[in-house]
Parts: C-alpha cells; structure tokens; sequence
C-alpha cells in the first residue's frame, strides 16, 4: 500500500499520546535546550523533516508532516531542518552532514534564516545557490520551506535513503503498530487493492511515456551515427596527432554508450544519460574538426535549442515563438542566419496526439531528452511559458519523469550512505557564508524575513 497513507494512519493513532509527551516534556526543566546535533540528524536518517521542539511556533506538525510526505512521494534526497535562532552555528552544516552520513540535499531554518547546503552529486553549487536566494522572500517558514522543497524536487539528483521506507520512519510506539494493524486489517484489503492499480497504471504511463521517446532517441543516436560515417576520418592519416585520436576516440565512445544506455533504460528519466552521451559525442567532433582545419578550438556550449542534432551552438540570439514570451536561446550558425534573414528556424518536431509539434509542446515526457542535452541552469528559462516548461515547474514532475533540470555531465547518485567520507568543500563556511563564495554568492542571512 502507498507509503503515505500508512504513515497517515500512523499519526492519527500515535497524536493522543504525541499530545502527552509534549505536555510532560513541556514542564520538565531545560526541556527547549538546543538539540544534540546527532539526535537531529538521527530524527532525519528516519523523516525528511525535523522540527526542533524550541522550535514548534515556527512550523506546525501537520505542515511538517506534509512537507515530510512530499519528498518522500518524490523519492528524493532532500533534508529540512528547523531550529531555533539561537542553535549553534558554527560549522552547522558540515557536522549535520557528517552526523546523517547520507548524500543530500540539506535545507536549514534557523529562527527567521534559511540556508542551504549539498553534495555536488545531487546537486551544483551555483544551483543551491539559486534556490537560497528564490526562497529568501517567500515569506513565513511554510511559506518559504514548501517553495524551497518544490523548486529542490525539480531539480535535485538521486533517490531518498532507504531508511525512509524502512518501518514508519515517525518513531511510532509498539502499541501504535499493533493498534495500526488492527485498523490495517480491516480496511488494509480494499486500500492494497487501490495501491496496487494505481501502481499499475503508473507503471504503464512510464512505459508508454519511454516509448515515445525511444523513437525520438532512436533517430538521435542514428544521426549522430551518420555524423560519424561522413567525418572520414582516419587515425593514421597524415596530419592526425594524438589529440585529434583522443576527440575521435571520445566521440564512438560517446555513440556506444549512448547506445547502450537507450538499451538499459526502464523509465523516461534514464534517456537522460543518452542525451548527455550525445551532446559529449557531438562537442568532441566540433573539437575534431576544429584541430583538422586549423581553427580554434570551440568552447563548450549547450547544443541548439531548436533542434540539439544541430550540433553545439555558436550564439545566443533573442527569440519569440508565436504566442510565447521573449527568450534567449543557444543556436547553431545555420539557425542563426536563418533568424538574421527573418527566417524561422528548423524545429525539431516529434509526433503528438494532435499531430507533429515542437519537442517544447509535445508533453512531460520530453523533460529527461531536454535535460540531458541542456542540463542545470539554462532549461528553465528556454522552456519558460511552453507546455514542458510548465509541466517540469509542478512538484508532482520529478516523481514521474526525474529532475530534467540537473546539471550538465552529472553523474547523479544521492541517498547513499557514505558516512563522513564525503567532499566536505559541499558544505564548508560558516552560516550563510557559502564556503567563502563557492556557492555563486549565496549570500549571508543578513537582515532575516
């Protein structure tokens, strides 16, 4: 049955006595001293949420709650702690870090402060500090912690820890487990039964999604094959050096795996790693022919917007699609002599229900394709006002179809554990000092909410 329905259920039978404790814990001395570090970070290997109890006026238990069952139904790693303004700051993040021992991606709300900190495997440094600075006005702790949440859902690499599915994860009693299945028992029947179509029908969705773009994929990975077959080049040519081998090695590299990966893949998300083989694969070539004519080597920029089998682009131009807003997107040097001719460019179009239509219109499931070849920062604003621009803008998109925003290259593993063996850079610097700039100029916590 669906995990958040049981932990639902879980709650409503542990409340009373939650009401209890918290009544007693309320009276006794010292009780709303700061938490241990480590009983913080014990609290988040089981919830994605914590509430510190000095902290409880700064978000309720319901919206905790909430906020916990969100991540856990986006299967993502993505820690928020609330503490109280006056918890130690020193080295916070770090330490917290080192005490989960999970890779992540770690929110902190301190008093009427917020921060944030993660491992460059999940997610850059520049893009946790983008989603600090768009959650600095959001207003009230609720507020601010759902926004950062969503926009962390979307974005962020990996899948939750394990030990968020391992039990109930709320530290529920052996009277409330066994009052849970007793309440399991006689309702448990019907609610597996839905789980259990609901669960099918995903499923299907997923395959019909992968499906759709196996066919756009497919003739990806044919025509960069096709790119190969007509660069006629040879290893042991005249002229040929060890780095032009090296680019052309990396190239058929780049096409096997591409292959490969389109072969393995399960779910939409995995077309990603073949889109990012692909657009690897294409820059080696366009640095190939650079070193063969004699040019200076390209710099590596996003494919062209319009159709990524254009190969890398050579600008950015200003562009307005019918209906749509004003945007800058990369292009190729043919798309951007047909756009100075007041030409439109060639769009990739793929088929839809209603017939052919650009990639940006054609539905969610593309966002894994995009992603792979535009990566991190720049995919939100080429998408802005499109059909898959607003679909990856719901919180509900990085359950079904993967972040798509991610960044370029990466190599996204999260929810492992690795103990304190981690890159402690990810989360150095004080409070609100981003580990000296390292995360694109954060910000410090200056002046609060």
């Amino acid at each position: 049955m669906k995990a958040a329905f049981v932990r639902r259920l879980v709650r409503l039978l542990i409340v009373p006595v939650a009401a209890v404790l918290a009544v007693l814990v309320a009276g006794a001395p010292g009780a709303y001293a700061a938490t241990d570090l480590s009983k913080v970070a014990e609290a988040l290997r089981e919830s994605p949420v914590y509430v510190d109890p000095a902290a409880s006026d700064v978000l309720s238990e319901s919206d905790a709650e909430a906020l916990a069952d969100k991540i856990r139904d986006a299967d993502k790693p993505v820690f928020v702690a609330v503490l109280p303004s006056d918890y130690p700051q020193a080295n916070l993040f770090q330490n917290l870090r080192t005490e989960t021992g999970v890779t992540g991606l770690y929110g902190i709300r301190l008093g009427d402060e917020f921060d944030a900190r993660a491992d460059s495997a999940v997610l850059s440094r520049s893009a946790v500090s983008n989603l600090v600075t768009s959650v600095q006005s959001a207003g009230d702790a609720k507020a601010q912690l759902n926004d950062f949440v969503d926009s962390a859902l979307r974005n962020v690499g990996g899948t939750a820890p394990s030990s968020w599915s391992e039990g109930t994860g709320d530290g529920v009693s052996a009277t409330g487990l066994i009052t849970l299945g007793a309440v399991l028992a006689a309702g448990g029947a019907g609610a597996y039964a839905i789980a259990r179509r609901n669960r099918r029908r995903h499923e299907e969705e997923q395959r019909a999604a992968l499906e759709k773009l196996r066919v756009v994929v497919d003739e990806d990975i044919t025509a960069f094959g096709e790119e190969l077959d007509r660069l006629d080049f040879h290893p042991a040519e005249p002229g040929a050096d060890d780095t032009m081998r090296a680019d052309y090695e990396h190239a058929l590299d780049a096409y096997e795996k591409a292959k490969s990966h389109m072969a393995a893949a399960q779910k939409p998300e995995d077309v990603r790693a073949v889109t990012q083989c692909l657009d690897d694969g294409r820059f080696a070539l366009a640095t190939l022919a650079a070193r063969r004519e004699g040019h200076p080597l390209p710099d590596r920029r996003p494919p062209c917007f319009f159709d990524p089998r254009h190969g890398p682009s050579v600008a950015d131009v200003t562009w307005t699609p019918t209906g749509g807003a004003t945007r800058e997107v990369p292009v190729c040097a043919a798309d951007q002599a047909r756009l100075s001719d007041g030409r439109d460019p060639m769009i990739r179009e793929v088929d839809t229900a209603s017939g052919r239509r650009p990639y940006w219109d054609a539905g969610p499931a593309y966002g894994p394709w995009a992603g792979g070849y535009f990566g991190g920062g720049i995919l939100p604003g080429l998408l802005v006002g499109t059909l898959l621009g607003s679909a990856m803008a719901t919180p509900s998109y990085a359950a079904d179809y993967g972040s798509g925003y991610g960044d370029f290259g990466a190599g996204y593993e999260g929810g492992d554990v690795s103990g304190a063996d981690f890159n402690t850079d990810d989360f150095s610097g004080g409070w609100g000092g981003f580990g000296g700039g390292d995360f694109g100029g954060g910000g410090d916590f200056g002046g609060g909410f």
